[in-house]
């Protein structure tokens, strides 16, 4: 469905700092990193595609936070749910909503709610029921 998101930010190493923290947790891999332009970006497995990338605004004007925008990323577990969410706090994070069900989306939604250093709303979701 997606070929890439794109997340602005303005302060890019601090931003970076962030994402290489919780992308390991959520086992996504970092594809690349270019400090002059700047940007980076991680990328789904198997397959190259979707992007997830993170970079100053393309029309070089401060980036600012929407309102109503939310990029959510798969777990495979609660517990990586937890984890992500764990580690989004210490590296500077901020909390919209700690793990826990959210039953009002569906019976097994796993999810936490969080902000990158730069404001921008993120999720990490789990659909599945925990194990036996």
């Amino acid at each position: 469905m997606f070929s890439h998101i794109f997340v602005g930010v303005g302060n890019f190493a601090r931003a970076l700092q962030f994402y290489r923290t919780l992308m390991p947790v959520l086992e996504i891999q970092e594809r690349f990193c270019d400090m002059e332009r700047p940007w980076a970006g991680w990328q789904s497995s198997p397959e190259p595609r979707p992007l997830f990338v993170i970079g100053r605004p393309f029309d070089r004007h401060p980036h600012e936070v929407g309102n109503g925008q939310m990029t959510a990323f798969l777990a495979r577990s609660r517990e990586v749910v937890d984890r992500a969410h764990a580690a989004a706090l210490a590296a500077g994070g901020t909390s919209e909503g700690a793990p826990g069900l959210r039953p009002e989306y569906h019976a097994n939604y796993y999810g936490a709610y969080f902000r990158d250093t730069e404001g921008n709303k993120l999720c990490v979701a789990c659909h599945s029921p925990p194990p036996p």
